[in-house]
Order: C-alpha cells, then structure tokens, then sequence
C-alpha cells in the first residue's frame, strides 16, 4: 500500500510533485448519499484514493479525485442534527463567533450550508440575516421562523452567485470536499471585494488524529483534501488573509480558523515538523489495524455475538468497505430518522432505527464516532440495554479498539 511516486502539483501551493503514501482502490464515490434497496447500493460508482502529502507546504490530498464520480442531490443526507451531543457543540460555537465579532444583527453568508441548520441557528441566536448556498439544501426542512429570516440558494456559491455584503463568511465542513484549495480560496477573496475585512470561519475534519491514531474509517472519497492546523493557517495566509485564531474541538476531530483579508502580503507560517513522520508510517499503521479489526470481528463471530454498528455515514461506510466486513454486522443504526430504512454505498443491508434494537439485543454495539459514546450508552441504558459499546479507535503502538460497556447492566 506504501508507494512514493511523484502525483500531481500541489493544489494549495502549486509546489511540484508531492508523494503519494496510501493507496484505496474502489472505493464508493459518494457515502452519504442514500439509495433505495441493496442493488443500488451493490452498484454504485467507485473510485480511487491516492493520498499525497506535499512536502513543500505540508497540504494532503487525493491525487486520484474525479469530482465526476461524487454526487451533491437530493440523495444526500449528512446532517448531524439529530444528536444532542452535536447541538451543543453548535451552540457553543455560534456563541462564540457571534459574541468574540460583534456578529449580532449582522449578515452572514455559509458556503455549503448543508440542510441550513447552523446558519438558521446563528441567525436566531444572533438575529441576524443569513444566506446560505448549497446544492444539496433541502426546502421542506426549514421552518417558517427561519425561512423569514435566511435566503437560502440551492446552488454553488461562486463569483457570479455571492449573495449580499457579508459581515462574516462560514464555510463547514466544506472546504474538504474541494480538490483545488488554493483556487477556491482565491475566488472567496475576489467575491469579498477591495477593501472589505468580513470574518472569514471555516471549519473542517483535522487530518493529525486520523493519522496518528490510525483512523482508516475517516479516509475516503468525498474528503479529497485534508488539513492539519499548520496547513490550513498556510493555505489561508498565502490566499491573501490575516489568521486571527486556529483551533480545535469536538473530541479534537474538527479544526476550526478565523481570519480576514489582508492589507498586505502574509508570510505563511512553518510546516508542521511533525507531519512527515505521521505520513509515513500511516499505511503500514493502518493495514495493522485493518487487520486487528478483522480479527476482533471473527472471534465475535466465532462467539456466536451479535454486532451493530452505530452511525451509518461516511466512517461507517468507509470502515465497512475497508474491512470487506459487512456480512459480520447484524445491522447499521442511526439516529436520523432520514436514513433509517435506506441503503449506504457499497452495503448491502438496510439502515435501522435505534428502536429494532430492542427486538435483535446485541452484544456489541461499535460506535463509529467516539463523541458519542455517553450520548449512546444512555439511549441503550433507556431501552432497557446493555450491550458492550466498543469505540472505533485504534492506536498506532497497539491498534485495539477501546471497549466500555453500559453501567448498570449484566453486558
């Protein structure tokens, strides 16, 4: 899986010939897209993941990416919104912009506002006026509070599609799924105009932990770009922008940046020293944990133990596909009652409501995003549970998953 051929420039610094690491053939294009029987899910397209690291300015990406293969329709469904956990998180970050910037009645502008819901929760919470472009936006999921209140433009947004003046420019859990950073920043920048200084916020997944606690589950075809703290304050101050803050949060899975457009020139800060190493022992790390995943569901399987795993996205499709492992899981929950009865890419079995759980009383429930694991344990304590609750974690030096089991239960 390890190569080290020269891929394609570099598409945050145009620096020549980054290497590639680690290698995913077929893959599903798309994994958040929902189909209707197991058919479709069998045939759905698939590409290729080359991950290329630049040593120049640090930048990782897939240098095998066709944005022809991935899909933004109506199928898509990636919302969050269902989980207290996540709401929470929200909260505490629109407080945050809007309480740190002054943003209170002002106008913000979100690319790729999803389903809207951040945007109508700032705009609430700030009373503001929000404009948010996504082509996968839904109309039948706004409310009428916030449809007085956000324009919502089911498109791209572009030079020609800006929307208004905006005080503050959010963009999450976007930017991943560009493969040309360097030029999508530069067109921001065009549409913000001459001398204008709105907030820019941009939130996206934090390529360290994945690659120093060997996440194979958070690779795959959608995210064609990946950042860690250093990269992304590069990439944005050679775009033409003042970094005011990087940070993290959400477990440390998300990294979040504020900045404005600058007056002058902005030296990009060092690499990351560090990142080098991680590259390089990423593929022979994950093939190991790959392989410790296998075997943890063959001897559950030679228990005789029934296995779910919760959280049908892109980790579960991802982790899954990865582990050709589908046939070992009783079934895939999610909370989102969107998802429930419909198929994932690349699995062949339906998504199930939390509910049938009740009926099938596994003995394994394995939690694709480690976030929620209090957030699940309750919900299987409530339905009278307790099934052992195993994190999808695995760690370089030992890649075992971490187990716990529901308090107040015999398993």
């Amino acid at each position: 899986m390890a190569v080290t051929e020269p891929s394609k420039p570099c598409p945050s610094c145009g620096a020549p010939a980054p290497q590639v690491f680690y290698e995913a053939a077929g893959v599903p294009s798309s994994s958040t897209v929902l189909l209707d029987n197991a058919a479709e899910a069998a045939a759905f397209p698939r590409g290729d993941i080359r991950l290329a690291h630049c040593r120049s300015c640090g930048f990782i990406f897939n240098a095998a990416f066709d944005p022809r293969l991935t899909e933004y329709s109506a199928r898509y469904e990636e919302t969050q919104g269902f989980s207290p956990t996540f709401n929470r998180f929200q909260r505490e970050l629109a407080e945050r912009l809007i309480d740190r910037h002054g943003l209170a009645g002002k106008t913000i502008v979100e690319i790729g506002c999803g389903k809207g819901e951040f945007l109508a929760l700032v705009s609430a919470m700030g009373g503001c006026h929000g404009v948010g472009f996504d082509p996968v936006f839904d109309p039948a999921r706004v409310d009428p509070e916030t449809a007085a209140r956000v324009t919502f433009v089911q498109d791209l947004f572009g030079e020609g599609n800006a929307g208004p003046p905006a005080d503050c420019l959010c963009c999450k859990m976007t930017l991943e799924h560009i493969p040309d950073v360097g030029d999508f920043l530069a067109m921001v920048g065009r549409t913000i105009g001459p001398g204008r200084r709105p907030l820019l916020f941009f939130q996206v997944p934090d390529a360290t932990p994945i690659l120093r606690h060997v996440e194979f589950w958070d690779v795959y075809y959608e995210h064609c770009s990946y950042f860690t703290p250093a990269t992304l304050a590069r990439l944005f101050a050679r775009s033409g922008f003042d970094v005011l803050d990087v940070w993290t949060g959400y477990g440390g899975q998300y990294l979040m940046i504020e900045a404005r457009p600058s007056a002058a020139p902005v030296p990009p800060p060092d690499p990351d020293a560090g990142l080098a190493a991680l590259v390089a022992g990423f593929a022979a790390a994950a093939r190991e944990a790959a392989a410790a995943w296998r075997r943890l569901f063959a001897g559950w399987s030679a228990a005789g133990e029934r296995v779910v795993l919760w959280g049908s996205g892109s980790k579960a499709v991802s982790f899954l596909t990865t582990l050709g492992s589908a046939g070992a899981v009783e079934g895939v929950v999610d909370i989102n009652p969107y998802r429930q009865g419909r198929y994932m890419p690349g699995i062949d079995r339906p998504i199930l409501a939390p509910e049938t759980l009740s009926a099938l009383k596994p003995d394994r429930v394995v939690v694709m995003n480690p976030v929620y694991v209090e957030e699940i344990t309750a919900q299987l304590r409530a339905m009278g549970l307790g099934p052992a609750v195993v994190a999808a974690t695995a760690m370089p030096a030992a890649p075992q998953p971490q187990e716990a089991t529901c308090a107040g239960h015999d398993r």
